[in-house]
């Protein structure tokens, strides 16, 4: 019963990482308020967005890192799973952001081969 605490923990973290997530992004406009002209993006939410993003896998990553030391090191008070579980944490978050980048490079390329 212990394995499916953890795993319901884990859920209810990944839950509340993307609400924090869906709270950092502007409610979507409504089409009939909206001028014809192009709406302006405000690029500073955006950047600090994705340095949230940024910190928070620089985060999961060091806690792992500190847990594996911990654990390899003989502190009776962390144990595998919570070493495991983080390390997944870190990596599944790594890759999501590796994700995220190469579909920012994907869009960008395809801006500038546009033609003027």
């Amino acid at each position: 019963m212990v394995e499916r605490a953890d795993i319901n923990s884990l859920l209810s973290q990944m839950r509340s990482i993307r609400a924090e997530m869906q709270q950092g992004v502007a409610p979507m406009a409504r089409p009939e308020l909206e001028t014809p002209a192009i709406s302006r993006v405000d690029s500073s939410g955006f950047a600090e967005l994705l340095k949230g993003a940024v910190d928070k896998v620089n985060e999961h990553q060091q806690e792992a890192s500190r847990l594996r030391n911990a654990y390899e090191a003989g502190d009776p008070s962390v144990d595998l799973p919570q070493v495991m579980i983080q390390a997944q944490k870190a990596s599944v978050s790594f890759q999501a952001m590796t994700q995220v980048r190469n579909r920012l490079v994907t869009a960008y390329e395809d801006v500038m081969k546009m033609p003027i």
